[in-house]
C-alpha cells in the first residue's frame, strides 16, 4: 500500500490493562479517504484501539501516526479527529443548533458564520430547519445524524465512530448503515468504525480488520475477506462456514485433493502450499452448497445424507442435512424455495459443491 496515502499508522501498539493485553503489538495502515472498519467480539480489543486513536488511553509501547504526525505527546483536543459514540450524547439542554455548533464555541467565528456552517451540517445529513428543534423531540435515528453532524462540522482528518449505529432497531439500522456510507462518500473523510456486527462491516466498508483477542487477524476488502479468510475464526466470524477436518492427498496442477472423512473426497481448485499428508480444514459456505433429491452423479465434491431440521425465512431457506459419520448438521442456504419437498424431515438428500467454493485453511 502506498505509505503517501495513509492517513494514520498504528507502529506495535499494545495496551495492558491491569496486565491483560486488550491490544497486542498491532500495526495498521489505513488510507487517506477510506471508510475503514476493526471487526471483532466483545473483548477483542477494537474499541481500546479506537481510544487510543482518540487519545482517551494512551498505549504501554508503540506509536500512532496522523497525517505524518506522532500522536503520543498530543492530548484527546489538539487531536485532528472527533469521536462518535454509541449513546450520542446528545445535550438535552440545547436545541438542534446548539447541539451541532457546540464544537465551534472557541472557534473565533461569529453567530451568522456558525449558523451558516450549522444549516450546511442539517442539509448535509437530510435535516434541514431543524436548528430550533428541542433535542427532546429527536427520534433515535435524527440523534444519530445530530451527532454525526456535530463531529463532522469542526472538519477533521479521521472520523471515529464507535458502534454508532448499534441503539438502532435493526430496519432503521440497515437504512442508516447506507446513508451512512454515502454520507462518508460525500465529505471525504477517513471514517474508522468499530463494530461487532459483521454484515454491517460488509456493508459499509472499503477494507476491514478482524480482531481476536487484541491482535488483528486480518485486513482485507469485504470481498477478500468473504471469500478468502485466512484463519478458521475469520471464516467462521465472518458470515456462517461449515468446517470439516480433512488431509491432504496430493496436488495436481492447481488442484488440491483432500479425504475429508464424512464429507468424502474433496477436489479443491485451489493451492494453499499445504503438502500431501498435511491435515487442514475443508470450508463451506452454506449457500455454496447445492441439495439434489437425486444422487448427482460425480464422487468426488459430493456427499448423501438426510434432511434434518429447515427454517422458512421468507426470501431463503436454512437447511440442515444429516451426514452419516458427521455429529453436527451440514448448514445450507436455499434462495427462495416455495415450501417444497425439500422441506421434508428425514428424506434422503444430497449435497454438491464446485471446487472452486472450497476455502482451505491450516489445521489449528
Amino acid at each position: 500500500m502506498n505509505s503517501d496515502n495513509n492517513i494514520i499508522s498504528i507502529n506495535g501498539i499494545s495496551k495492558h490493562f491491569d496486565g491483560v493485553k486488550a491490544v497486542d503489538n498491532v500495526n495498521l495502515e489505513i488510507q487517506r479517504g477510506e471508510f475503514f472498519s476493526l471487526l471483532g467480539p466483545s473483548g477483542c480489543g477494537k474499541t481500546t484501539l479506537l481510544r487510543m486513536l482518540a487519545g482517551f488511553e494512551a498505549p504501554n509501547t508503540g506509536e500512532i501516526y496522523i497525517d505524518g504526525q506522532p500522536m503520543s505527546a498530543i492530548p484527546a483536543y489538539n487531536r485532528p479527529v472527533n469521536m462518535v459514540f454509541q449513546n450520542y450524547a446528545i445535550f438535552p439542554h440545547l436545541d438542534v443548533g446548539g447541539n451541532i455548533a457546540f464544537g465551534l464555541r472557541k472557534s473565533g467565528l461569529s453567530k451568522a458564520e456558525i449558523s451558516a456552517k450549522v444549516e450546511e451540517m442539517l442539509t448535509l445529513i437530510k435535516l434541514p430547519g431543524y436548528a430550533e428543534r428541542s433535542a427532546t423531540q429527536l427520534s433515535g435515528g435524527e440523534r444519530q445524524r445530530i451527532s454525526l453532524a456535530r463531529a463532522l462540522i469542526k472538519q477533521p482528518k479521521v472520523l471515529l465512530l464507535d458502534e454508532p449505529l448499534g441503539a438502532l432497531d435493526k430496519k432503521l439500522r440497515e437504512q442508516m448503515q447506507l446513508e451512512l456510507r454515502a454520507l462518508q462518500k460525500s465529505v471525504g473523510i477517513t471514517f474508522v468504525f468499530v463494530t461487532h456486527d459483521q454484515e454491517e462491516a460488509l456493508t459499509m466498508s472499503d477494507r476491514i480488520a478482524v480482531m481476536s483477542k487484541g491482535q488483528v487477524l486480518q485486513v482485507e476488502s469485504p470481498a477478500d475477506l468473504y471469500e478468502r479468510p485466512n484463519s478458521r475464526f475469520v471464516a467462521g466470524f465472518i458470515g456462517n462456514m461449515n468446517f470439516f477436518d480433512g488431509r491432504v492427498q496430493k496436488i495436481d496442477e492447481g488442484t488440491t485433493f483432500v479425504d475429508a472423512g464424512p464429507l468424502g473426497a474433496v477436489e479443491a481448485r485451489i493451492d494453499n502450499g499445504a503438502p500431501a499428508g498435511t491435515d487442514v480444514v475443508v470450508a463451506i459456505r452454506p449457500q455454496k452448497l447445492k441439495l439434489h433429491l437425486k444422487a448427482p452423479g460425480e464422487s468426488a465434491n459430493t456427499v448423501e445424507g438426510r434432511m434434518g431440521p429447515a427454517a422458512y425465512l421468507g426470501d431463503r431457506s436454512h437447511l440442515n442435512v444429516l451426514v452419516p459419520g458427521r455429529e453436527q448438521p451440514v448448514a445450507v442456504a436455499v434462495q427462495n424455495m416455495e415450501g417444497s419437498e425439500l422441506t421434508a424431515s428425514d428424506q434422503p438428500v444430497w449435497l454438491s459443491f464446485a471446487g472452486e467454493s472450497v476455502v482451505l485453511l491450516r489445521s489449528e
